[in-house]
């Protein structure tokens, strides 16, 4: 059986995924096995825990996905020892409106799953204020258990004891505090933290949390603060409809942002995924029968993805005969052009009439509810589609056919419609789940 936890916070950038990693591989160096998810959308963060426990991590998501999903994906945890839910955001934060089973806050899944919560606190600029944070958070929502705190980035000694005397004063149980360690800061750019495919020397970072927090927090404390727990039956498994039978799909420092759950159903429905590198300046496997491009960063690599001949030639002629779908980046580059951030504009291969700059950033982030006008790769039209956009492009021309009515999670309607022409389909947002 199993003991689960979900690591959470007041805010974003506090700490919660250092914790997680220092954690799980803390936890793996003891001999136990550890499985990871991550709670909202954020589609960077399983890989850190897939390099930190050696098993694959997925999103689990409140506002996207059906308790039957969730309960579905959290099942590969019955074989470990410990199961980590990393947070996104604060503690509850989500949005406005209900999706399928919540508001997609960090919240929702520990009550879901009944796992007590575990607050990163950083003190910086606080002492007392901070437990009187963590207690709010206790209080906030009846039916969520608060296993302690961990504080980090604490300025002192004196600093330190202020806080957690205020803490056990309110009954609330630290676990340890962390001083400032600039050695274990993971890198970021504009759409989160850099990638852990990039970063060779993720390991020994990894490596070297978990020895930080091993000597500044009692391990064995969070783990008799974990709930036994043992994963129910799904009657249902994920509701995704793969796209085709046989799948091109591009992969590489420019096409990485797909939802490792999504690629599993794929597999799990009996179609084969092919990898190519536009990058490298492949095609797509001409025996494939649809071809799939990701988002990621195409706007840090749009001259290589312009000069590569042989990439922009194969892909346009496997979409005379074949279906091709791209999400954010991959829809930027199935368009015309893409301006980069330097204002330099790169022909990009033109099977749809999108053109993007990012002379002028704009960040569009949110739920979407699309429900498709045109039918793409594996669905119908009328399909209604749960996904999540992050970029920071903004649209110069968008003069294809729109894919789909898309509306925001408060229902609003956006003018990021997605764009069909062809055999060409792309959408911004990332395909999370199908309403089933």
């Amino acid at each position: 059986m199993a003991a689960g936890l979900v690591i959470s916070a007041p805010a974003s950038g506090v700490g919660k995924t250092t914790l997680t990693l220092a954690l799980a591989r803390a936890w793996r160096h003891r001999g136990l096995n550890v499985q990871c998810f991550k709670s909202g959308p954020d589609y960077i963060d399983p890989a850190f825990h897939a390099a930190a426990t050696g098993r694959a991590s997925v999103n689990v998501d409140s506002w996207a996905m059906d308790r039957e999903t969730i309960a579905h994906l959290v099942s590969r945890g019955v074989d470990a020892d410990v199961v980590l839910a990393e947070g996104s955001m604060g503690l509850f934060d989500g949005v406005a409106a209900r999706g399928v089973s919540g508001t997609g806050a960090t919240a929702d899944i520990a009550e879901m799953l009944g796992w007590p919560v575990v607050l990163v606190i950083d003190p910086s600029g606080q002492a007392q204020t901070a437990a009187a944070i963590a207690a709010g958070l206790r209080d906030y929502r009846p039916g969520l258990k608060l296993a302690g705190v961990v504080l980090n980035r604490v300025a002192s000694p004196r600093h330190q004891d202020l806080v957690r005397h205020a803490l056990n004063e309110v009954g609330i149980a630290v676990f340890g505090a962390l001083p400032r360690h600039a050695e274990i800061s993971l890198p970021k750019r504009h759409l989160g933290l850099v990638q852990a495919e990039e970063q060779a020397e993720i390991g020994k970072l990894i490596d070297e949390a978990a020895r930080f927090v091993a000597e500044h927090v009692d391990l064995d404390a969070v783990l008799r603060s974990a709930a036994s727990w043992s994963p129910q039956p799904a009657v249902n498994g994920l509701n995704v409809t793969p796209p085709g039978q046989r799948i091109a799909l591009a992969r590489d420092a420019a096409f990485s942002f797909v939802y490792p759950h999504m690629l599993e159903a794929w597999r799990g429905a009996g179609a084969e995924i092919s990898t190519f590198s536009p990058l490298a300046d492949e095609a797509p496997d001409a025996s494939a029968d649809v071809c799939w491009l990701p988002g990621g960063y195409p706007e840090l690599h749009a001259g290589k993805i312009a000069a590569n001949a042989h990439f922009r030639s194969g892909l346009r002629a496997f979409a005379e005969t074949r279906p091709v779908h791209g999400e954010c980046g991959g829809y930027m580059v199935l368009g015309t052009a893409l301006t980069d951030a330097d204002g330099v504009r790169h022909e990009m291969t033109g099977l749809l009439g999108l053109e993007t700059s990012f002379a002028k950033r704009r960040m569009h982030l949110g739920y979407r509810l699309a429900e498709l006008a045109a039918p793409m790769p594996g669905l119908r039209p009328g399909a209604r589609l749960r996904g999540h956009e992050f970029h920071y492009s903004t649209i110069v021309a968008q003069p294809d056919m729109p894919l789909a009515v898309v509306h925001e999670a408060t229902g609003a309607v956006i003018a990021e419609t997605g764009s069909r022409r062809g055999h060409a389909t792309g959408t911004f947002f990332h395909l999370i789940a199908e309403d089933r």
